[in-house]
Order: C-alpha cells, then structure tokens, then sequence
C-alpha cells in the first residue's frame, strides 16, 4: 500500500506548487500594448481570470509604458529602440505578441530581450504559460543582477581596501600585514567595515593631494 500511496504524494505536492504559482499572479499589473481585436480582448480576458490587473492600449506609444509588473506588447521591428530600459537592466518583465504566419525579424526580436512570447492563434494555456514564464525569467534575471551588483561592490571594496594598504605602508613604512591589521582595527574600533576605514583613507590622502608616485 506505501508503494502505491507515493504516485499520490506526488501528484498532489505538482498540484499544491501549482496553485501557488497561480495565487502568485494575483494582483499583478499587465498593459498589453497592441490593437484590440477578438484575440487580444481573449488576452485581456484571460488574464483578468487570474485576477491581474490588465490594461489595453494602442497606437504603440514612442516609449512602452514601463510601469506594469508584465507587458505584452505587439510585435515591431524597432521595439526594442522603443523601450523604456536598456538591455539587461528591464524594469517589467516583456512578452512579444507574435503575428500569425508574418515574418519578423529574427534580430529585432533578440535585440528586445524578450522574457518571453506569444504566438497567435491565443490559448488559455499558452496564456498562461507565457506569463509565468516571463514572470519566472524576470525574477531570476533580478536575482542575476543582484548577484552582479554585490560582486561588483566587493570588488570595489577589496581594491580600496589594497590601495588603503598601499597608503598606509608608504607613509607609515608598515609591512602589508600590518597595515591589513590597523584597518581591521579601526574598523572594529569605530564598528564600520574595512571598507568603510579603507575609503576614509583614500579619500583623506586624496584630498591632501597624496600622490603614490612620490
């Protein structure tokens, strides 16, 4: 009986994270910026089912609204020029409304960054499957990014941190252990980072116009 009890479990732990994702959705905020016909009403239809709030709008603007947790914004060869954040660094999670047998430009769209499309004829499914999609990729994007900035901040800190020490052992004629030693003390004296005594440093021999050369 435990054998067959386990299909069960498991069945209802995909249903259980499911239902989760979908309560995630509610409340969101959508603009779907493309010309109101019988598939985008089915769009704004269904993503209102989800309790999002969905908004229509068209012409396309110069600047795609960037105030919506999600766009769904129709297919241009110059949407990316269009958009209101740079490559990389998007405000709103971005699905590309793709026409129906048209062609497109296969650089335009990658020039866009979409976090995902749409392609027409509409599903429910297909519906939903690109809205979790994009909102899943824009969060792990998010996270990327977060990761990038604190590398990039430690990476800063360390070479303040290396040039506090450069000052410290030309002027006061300390070993680089030493020197790494009087920082971490300063900085537990006054309870700040390394980093934080480190900048003082710099900033203190900068402005006395301390130069490492002589």
């Amino acid at each position: 009986m435990s054998d067959l009890s386990k299909p069960k479990v498991k069945v209802e732990n995909v249903v259980g994270d499911h239902k989760s994702v979908v309560q995630e959705l509610n409340g969101l905020t959508v603009v779907v910026v493309a010309p109101l016909d019988d598939q985008i009403a089915f769009l704004v239809r269904e993503l209102q089912r989800l309790r999002i709030r969905a908004r229509q709008t068209w012409p396309m603007p110069e600047t795609i609204p960037g105030d919506a947790d999600v766009v769904y914004c129709e297919y241009a060869p110059d949407l990316a020029r269009r958009l209101p954040w740079i490559p990389g660094d998007a405000r709103s999670a971005l699905v590309v409304i793709l026409p129906n047998g048209d062609p497109i430009q296969v650089e335009a769209l990658a020039h866009a960054t979409p976090e995902a499309v749409l392609s027409r004829p509409f599903s429910g499914n297909a519906v939903v499957a690109s809205l979790v999609l994009a909102r899943s990729q824009f969060r792990y994007e998010q996270r990327l990014r977060a990761k990038i900035e604190r590398l990039d901040e430690n990476l800063r800190s360390m070479r303040t941190v290396e040039r506090a020490k450069a000052i410290l052992m030309t002027t006061r004629r300390m070993a680089e252990n030493e020197a790494y030693s009087f920082i971490r003390r300063q900085a537990m004296d006054r309870r700040v980072s390394t980093s934080a005594v480190a900048a003082a440093i710099v900033d203190s021999f900068e402005l006395l116009g301390y130069d490492q050369q002589h």
